[in-house]
């Protein structure tokens, strides 16, 4: 988080009090990222911003790359997500490698390749859906065409994202034709929706990005005048969301697990005020999403990047 969205929380303390901007939690030091340098049946030796750190794998460690796989099909130079076990730092939990995430609106396909509009005036990013993933991915993406909503998980490959799980179902009409979402007459003191995750690091050198450690939240309901900009891209959140700014605290609880945490706004959402769907995760009636948290904060809170959500309660203005 940079200096100036830790200022702005700070001044919001200052002026509202502690309990209006509570300071954010840190993530949970059980979850490691970095490059693999080295990797046998048994361990891992991962190249992180601590430095040189090894992982034990034991019976009970399980390993992603796009599906579940074994430890010998994790490569030196993948990029890995390391869960450690309650038992100790050392002992791997599970482990992901190459994780990716694209999430936004399709702006141009050829073939298996998408280009997806992630929102914000960030560049496109570049999909590839392999023939093995194309049925599934269809189920849940009705039209893979230009103009509708795309959210996919998969792994990084030659500076593009090869996408293997769809994360939700996406409706069969484009972004333009979405239903108008009736005015907001009152916010609740509390708001439940789903959370989805980004990467903020994008995959990249993730053994020195200062990105990697970012814990926190991105938002769909950031003040358009401000933070979010006066051309900001954002639609009316399919969830009646308080206006927030970078820097504002709230907390929010998996409500599959139970797990909490007061989390620090750090960027703008605007892809995901256009998603009125719902999350497979302890399901509920509720549709929308609430925030996209870093992979970091996801993870921190019990999320699986694979299963792509979690339902959750979000509380503005008071701890935990």
């Amino acid at each position: 988080m940079s200096v100036d969205v830790e200022d702005r929380r700070r001044y919001t303390a200052m002026l509202l009090g502690r309990e209006a901007a509570p300071p954010p939690d840190g993530a949970s030091g059980r979850v490691i990222r970095g490059v693999i340098l080295d990797i046998t049946s048994h361990l891992a030796c991962v190249a992180t911003q601590e430095g040189e750190e090894r992982f034990i794998f034991d019976r009970t460690t399980s390993f992603w790359r796009g599906r579940e796989v074994a430890s010998t099909d994790l490569r030196v130079g993948d990029d890995v997500v390391v869960l450690c076990g309650l038992s100790g730092r050392w002992v791997a939990e599970r482990v992901w490698a190459q994780l990716a995430r694209v999430t936004g609106v399709i702006a141009a396909r050829a073939g298996d390749t998408l280009e997806i509009d992630v929102g914000h005036g960030r560049p496109n990013r570049t999909v590839v859906i392999p023939y093995r993933a194309s049925g599934r991915m269809s189920v849940r993406h009705p039209a893979l065409e230009p103009g509708f909503l795309f959210d996919a998980i998969g792994t990084w490959r030659d500076g593009a994202v090869e996408a293997v799980i769809p994360a939700t179902n996406q409706p069969p009409y484009p972004v333009s034709e979405s239903p108008r979402r009736p005015p907001v007459q009152s916010l609740p003191d509390q708001v439940t929706g789903m959370v989805s995750w980004y990467d903020p690091a994008q995959g990249r050198a993730t053994h020195v990005n200062p990105l990697v450690g970012l814990a926190g939240a991105a938002y769909p309901a950031l003040d358009r005048g401000s933070d979010c900009g006066f051309d900001c891209d954002r639609g009316e959140s399919c969830v009646a969301l308080p206006r927030l700014s970078l820097g504002a605290t709230f907390s929010l609880r998996n409500d599959c697990n139970g797990v909490s945490a007061v989390l620090p706004v750090v960027d703008c959402a605007s892809s995901a005020s256009r998603f009125c769907d719902k999350c497979a995760a302890c399901p509920t009636e509720e549709s929308g999403r609430i925030a996209q948290l870093t992979l970091l904060s996801f993870i921190s809170l019990g999320g699986h990047p694979e299963a792509g959500c979690f339902n959750a309660t979000m509380t503005v203005g008071v701890g935990p």
